[in-house]
Protein backbone atom coordinates (compact mmCIF):
# COMPACT_ATOMS: atom_id res chain seq x y z
CA UNK A 1 0.00 0.00 0.00
CA UNK A 2 1.35 3.41 -0.94
CA UNK A 3 1.75 5.68 2.07
CA UNK A 4 0.28 9.21 1.93
CA UNK A 5 2.91 11.80 1.11
CA UNK A 6 3.26 15.26 2.65
CA UNK A 7 1.92 17.00 -0.47
CA UNK A 8 -1.01 14.66 -1.10
CA UNK A 9 -3.57 16.95 0.53
CA UNK A 10 -2.13 20.29 -0.44
CA UNK A 11 -0.77 22.04 -3.51
CA UNK A 12 2.94 21.78 -4.15
CA UNK A 13 4.84 24.85 -2.94
CA UNK A 14 6.77 26.48 -5.78
CA UNK A 15 10.54 26.53 -5.31
CA UNK A 16 12.41 29.84 -5.66
CA UNK A 17 14.42 30.26 -8.86
CA UNK A 18 17.70 28.40 -9.07
CA UNK A 19 19.31 25.08 -9.95
CA UNK A 20 18.38 22.22 -7.63
CA UNK A 21 20.77 19.25 -7.73
CA UNK A 22 18.48 16.44 -6.59
CA UNK A 23 19.64 12.96 -5.57
CA UNK A 24 17.25 10.15 -6.55
CA UNK A 25 17.13 6.44 -5.55
CA UNK A 26 19.82 4.08 -6.84
CA UNK A 27 17.31 1.23 -6.93
CA UNK A 28 14.57 1.06 -4.31
CA UNK A 29 12.12 3.91 -5.04
CA UNK A 30 11.53 4.44 -1.32
CA UNK A 31 15.12 5.64 -0.90
CA UNK A 32 14.21 9.27 -1.61
CA UNK A 33 14.00 12.12 0.86
CA UNK A 34 10.82 14.08 1.60
CA UNK A 35 12.72 17.21 0.59
CA UNK A 36 13.58 15.71 -2.80
CA UNK A 37 9.91 14.85 -3.42
CA UNK A 38 8.80 18.35 -2.48
CA UNK A 39 11.51 19.88 -4.68
CA UNK A 40 10.64 17.79 -7.74
CA UNK A 41 7.00 18.75 -7.29
CA UNK A 42 7.78 22.44 -6.75
CA UNK A 43 10.24 23.29 -9.55
CA UNK A 44 9.21 24.53 -12.99
CA UNK A 45 11.24 21.99 -14.94
CA UNK A 46 13.23 18.80 -14.35
CA UNK A 47 16.36 18.17 -16.43
CA UNK A 48 16.83 14.39 -16.50
CA UNK A 49 19.54 12.10 -17.85
CA UNK A 50 16.81 9.78 -19.20
CA UNK A 51 13.30 11.23 -19.21
CA UNK A 52 11.70 7.77 -19.49
CA UNK A 53 13.52 6.55 -16.40
CA UNK A 54 12.69 9.66 -14.38
CA UNK A 55 9.07 9.60 -15.57
CA UNK A 56 8.61 6.30 -13.74
CA UNK A 57 9.87 7.85 -10.50
CA UNK A 58 7.61 10.89 -10.91
CA UNK A 59 4.62 8.68 -11.67
CA UNK A 60 5.25 6.66 -8.51
CA UNK A 61 5.05 9.83 -6.42
CA UNK A 62 2.31 11.45 -8.52
CA UNK A 63 4.48 14.40 -9.60
CA UNK A 64 3.52 16.13 -12.83
CA UNK A 65 6.45 18.52 -13.33
CA UNK A 66 7.53 18.82 -17.01
CA UNK A 67 10.67 16.90 -18.03
CA UNK A 68 13.48 17.73 -20.43
CA UNK A 69 16.49 15.58 -21.32
CA UNK A 70 20.01 16.54 -20.24
CA UNK A 71 22.54 13.81 -20.98
CA UNK A 72 26.14 13.42 -22.09
CA UNK A 73 25.32 14.01 -25.78
CA UNK A 74 23.28 17.23 -25.43
CA UNK A 75 24.54 18.71 -22.17
CA UNK A 76 26.43 21.56 -23.85
CA UNK A 77 23.34 22.88 -25.68
CA UNK A 78 20.99 22.14 -22.80
CA UNK A 79 23.27 24.04 -20.41
CA UNK A 80 22.85 27.27 -22.40
CA UNK A 81 19.07 26.87 -22.56
CA UNK A 82 18.66 25.96 -18.90
CA UNK A 83 20.94 28.76 -17.69
CA UNK A 84 18.79 31.23 -19.64
CA UNK A 85 15.67 29.85 -17.94
CA UNK A 86 17.21 30.03 -14.47
CA UNK A 87 18.44 33.56 -15.15
CA UNK A 88 14.84 34.47 -16.00
CA UNK A 89 13.70 33.21 -12.61
CA UNK A 90 12.87 29.56 -13.30
CA UNK A 91 13.46 26.80 -10.77
CA UNK A 92 15.15 23.83 -12.48
CA UNK A 93 15.88 20.45 -10.90
CA UNK A 94 18.79 18.36 -12.21
CA UNK A 95 18.50 14.57 -11.76
CA UNK A 96 20.44 11.58 -13.07
CA UNK A 97 19.14 8.06 -13.65
CA UNK A 98 20.19 7.08 -10.14
CA UNK A 99 21.99 8.62 -7.19
CA UNK A 100 23.54 12.06 -7.02
CA UNK A 101 23.82 14.06 -10.29
CA UNK A 102 27.26 15.02 -11.66
CA UNK A 103 29.00 12.20 -9.70
CA UNK A 104 30.12 10.07 -12.68
CA UNK A 105 26.92 11.29 -14.37
CA UNK A 106 25.99 14.26 -16.57
CA UNK A 107 25.45 17.58 -14.84
CA UNK A 108 28.91 18.95 -14.12
CA UNK A 109 28.81 21.47 -16.97
CA UNK A 110 25.40 22.78 -15.94
CA UNK A 111 26.39 23.16 -12.28
CA UNK A 112 29.65 24.87 -13.22
CA UNK A 113 27.86 27.27 -15.59
CA UNK A 114 25.34 28.18 -12.88
CA UNK A 115 28.14 28.84 -10.41
CA UNK A 116 30.03 30.98 -12.93
CA UNK A 117 26.88 33.01 -13.60
CA UNK A 118 26.35 33.59 -9.88
CA UNK A 119 23.05 31.71 -9.93
CA UNK A 120 21.78 29.80 -6.87
CA UNK A 121 22.81 26.12 -6.80
CA UNK A 122 20.93 24.18 -4.14
CA UNK A 123 21.97 20.58 -3.34
CA UNK A 124 19.20 18.19 -2.28
CA UNK A 125 21.27 15.28 -0.87
CA UNK A 126 20.29 11.65 -0.85
CA UNK A 127 21.34 8.28 -2.21
CA UNK A 128 24.85 7.70 -3.57
CA UNK A 129 26.23 4.36 -4.73
CA UNK A 130 29.70 5.27 -3.46
CA UNK A 131 28.67 5.80 0.16
CA UNK A 132 26.10 2.99 0.09
CA UNK A 133 28.74 0.47 -0.98
CA UNK A 134 31.44 1.80 1.34
CA UNK A 135 29.37 1.76 4.54
CA UNK A 136 28.43 -1.92 4.07
CA UNK A 137 31.74 -3.13 2.62
CA UNK A 138 33.63 -3.90 5.80
CA UNK A 139 36.73 -2.21 4.34
CA UNK A 140 38.38 0.81 6.03
CA UNK A 141 36.11 3.87 5.79
CA UNK A 142 38.21 6.55 7.51
CA UNK A 143 39.66 7.60 4.14
CA UNK A 144 38.74 6.55 0.62
CA UNK A 145 39.42 7.57 -2.98
CA UNK A 146 36.53 7.53 -5.46
CA UNK A 147 37.73 7.11 -9.06
CA UNK A 148 34.48 6.56 -10.97
CA UNK A 149 34.87 4.61 -14.22
CA UNK A 150 38.47 3.79 -15.14
CA UNK A 151 39.74 4.99 -18.56
CA UNK A 152 38.41 3.02 -21.53
CA UNK A 153 41.81 2.51 -23.15
CA UNK A 154 43.74 -0.34 -21.56
CA UNK A 155 47.09 1.46 -21.58
CA UNK A 156 45.70 4.46 -19.73
CA UNK A 157 43.78 2.17 -17.38
CA UNK A 158 46.87 0.15 -16.43
CA UNK A 159 48.91 3.31 -15.97
CA UNK A 160 46.30 4.60 -13.52
CA UNK A 161 46.12 1.32 -11.60
CA UNK A 162 49.89 1.06 -11.26
CA UNK A 163 50.06 4.63 -9.96
CA UNK A 164 47.56 3.65 -7.26
CA UNK A 165 49.45 0.57 -6.07
CA UNK A 166 50.83 2.37 -3.02
CA UNK A 167 47.67 4.35 -2.26
CA UNK A 168 46.72 3.58 1.37
CA UNK A 169 43.08 4.62 1.10
CA UNK A 170 40.22 2.34 0.09
CA UNK A 171 39.76 2.64 -3.68
CA UNK A 172 36.25 2.79 -5.16
CA UNK A 173 35.50 2.23 -8.86
CA UNK A 174 32.37 1.99 -10.97
CA UNK A 175 32.38 -0.71 -13.65
CA UNK A 176 29.92 -2.28 -16.07
CA UNK A 177 28.94 -5.95 -15.60
CA UNK A 178 30.42 -6.75 -19.03
CA UNK A 179 33.92 -5.55 -18.11
CA UNK A 180 34.13 -6.22 -14.40
CA UNK A 181 35.81 -9.68 -14.63
CA UNK A 182 38.62 -8.36 -16.84
CA UNK A 183 38.95 -5.28 -14.62
CA UNK A 184 39.44 -7.47 -11.54
CA UNK A 185 42.34 -9.19 -13.33
CA UNK A 186 43.92 -5.86 -14.26
CA UNK A 187 43.75 -4.55 -10.69
CA UNK A 188 45.34 -7.76 -9.36
CA UNK A 189 48.08 -7.48 -11.99
CA UNK A 190 48.86 -3.88 -10.98
CA UNK A 191 48.41 -4.10 -7.21
CA UNK A 192 48.54 -7.74 -6.13
CA UNK A 193 45.72 -9.89 -4.79
CA UNK A 194 44.03 -7.50 -2.35
CA UNK A 195 40.92 -7.81 -0.17
CA UNK A 196 38.03 -6.35 -2.16
CA UNK A 197 34.25 -6.02 -2.24
CA UNK A 198 31.98 -6.12 -5.27
CA UNK A 199 28.60 -4.46 -4.64
CA UNK A 200 25.92 -5.24 -7.21
CA UNK A 201 22.20 -4.36 -7.57
CA UNK A 202 22.35 -2.32 -4.37
CA UNK A 203 18.97 -1.62 -2.67
CA UNK A 204 17.22 -3.84 -5.24
CA UNK A 205 15.66 -7.28 -4.86
CA UNK A 206 18.85 -9.15 -5.84
CA UNK A 207 21.30 -6.97 -3.90
CA UNK A 208 24.66 -8.68 -3.48
CA UNK A 209 27.91 -7.92 -1.68
CA UNK A 210 30.81 -10.25 -2.51
CA UNK A 211 33.54 -9.80 0.11
CA UNK A 212 36.73 -11.68 -0.69
CA UNK A 213 40.05 -11.31 -2.52
CA UNK A 214 40.25 -9.97 -6.08
CA UNK A 215 41.09 -13.43 -7.42
CA UNK A 216 38.27 -15.18 -5.55
CA UNK A 217 35.70 -12.60 -6.67
CA UNK A 218 36.85 -13.13 -10.25
CA UNK A 219 36.56 -16.92 -9.92
CA UNK A 220 33.04 -16.61 -8.53
CA UNK A 221 31.89 -14.29 -11.32
CA UNK A 222 33.56 -16.39 -14.02
CA UNK A 223 31.48 -19.36 -12.90
CA UNK A 224 28.26 -17.51 -13.67
CA UNK A 225 26.56 -17.42 -17.06
CA UNK A 226 26.34 -13.62 -16.83
CA UNK A 227 26.67 -10.72 -14.40
CA UNK A 228 23.79 -8.27 -14.05
CA UNK A 229 23.56 -4.75 -12.69
CA UNK A 230 26.02 -1.87 -12.50
CA UNK A 231 28.92 -2.76 -10.23
CA UNK A 232 30.69 -0.79 -7.52
CA UNK A 233 34.11 -2.24 -6.76
CA UNK A 234 36.03 -1.43 -3.59
CA UNK A 235 39.70 -2.37 -3.13
CA UNK A 236 41.58 -2.23 0.15
CA UNK A 237 44.88 -0.39 0.36
CA UNK A 238 48.16 -2.31 0.74
CA UNK A 239 48.69 -4.19 3.98
CA UNK A 240 51.67 -3.64 6.27
CA UNK A 241 53.61 -6.45 4.60
CA UNK A 242 53.35 -5.12 1.06
CA UNK A 243 52.84 -1.44 1.74
CA UNK A 244 55.01 0.93 -0.21
CA UNK A 245 53.60 4.31 0.80
CA UNK A 246 56.38 6.20 -0.98
CA UNK A 247 55.03 5.05 -4.37
CA UNK A 248 51.81 7.03 -4.12
CA UNK A 249 53.37 9.71 -1.90
CA UNK A 250 56.03 10.73 -4.42
CA UNK A 251 53.47 11.10 -7.21
CA UNK A 252 51.18 13.10 -4.94
CA UNK A 253 54.00 15.38 -3.75
CA UNK A 254 55.22 16.00 -7.31
CA UNK A 255 51.73 17.13 -8.30
CA UNK A 256 51.33 19.29 -5.20
CA UNK A 257 54.75 20.93 -5.57
CA UNK A 258 53.90 21.88 -9.15
CA UNK A 259 51.11 24.13 -7.89
CA UNK A 260 51.85 27.87 -7.40
CA UNK A 261 52.55 28.85 -3.80
CA UNK A 262 53.29 25.33 -2.57
CA UNK A 263 55.08 25.30 0.81
CA UNK A 264 57.21 22.34 1.88
CA UNK A 265 56.29 22.57 5.54
CA UNK A 266 52.54 22.65 4.89
CA UNK A 267 52.76 19.80 2.39
CA UNK A 268 54.86 17.70 4.77
CA UNK A 269 52.31 18.13 7.54
CA UNK A 270 49.34 17.29 5.28
CA UNK A 271 50.85 14.23 3.58
CA UNK A 272 52.46 12.90 6.76
CA UNK A 273 49.00 12.67 8.29
CA UNK A 274 47.48 11.18 5.12
CA UNK A 275 50.18 8.51 4.59
CA UNK A 276 50.78 7.90 8.33
CA UNK A 277 54.48 8.74 8.07
CA UNK A 278 56.75 11.00 10.18
CA UNK A 279 56.58 14.62 9.07
CA UNK A 280 60.40 14.75 8.83
CA UNK A 281 60.40 11.81 6.40
CA UNK A 282 57.81 13.40 4.15
CA UNK A 283 59.62 16.76 4.31
CA UNK A 284 62.88 15.16 3.13
CA UNK A 285 61.14 13.38 0.25
CA UNK A 286 59.45 16.64 -0.81
CA UNK A 287 62.75 18.53 -0.54
CA UNK A 288 64.51 16.00 -2.81
CA UNK A 289 61.69 16.22 -5.36
CA UNK A 290 61.96 20.00 -5.32
CA UNK A 291 65.75 19.88 -5.81
CA UNK A 292 65.40 17.47 -8.73
CA UNK A 293 62.83 19.73 -10.35
CA UNK A 294 65.12 22.75 -9.99
CA UNK A 295 68.05 20.87 -11.54
CA UNK A 296 66.01 19.80 -14.58
CA UNK A 297 64.54 23.28 -15.17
Amino acid sequence: MRLPLPMDDREAVRCPGGLYVVATPIGNLEDITLRAIKTLAGVDLIAAEDTRHTARLLSHYRIGTPLISCHAHNELQRTRDLIDKIRSGAAVALVSDAGTPSVSDPGYRLVRAAVEQGLPVIPIPGASAVVTALCASGLPTDAFLFLGFAPKKKGQRMQLLKSLAGEPRTLIFYESPRRVVAFLDEIRSAMGDRPAVLAREMTKLHEEFIRSSLSEIKTLLTGRSHVKGECTLLVQGPGEADAKPETGLIAALRQALAQPGAHLSDLAKTYARLYKLPKKTVYEIALNIQKEAQKSS
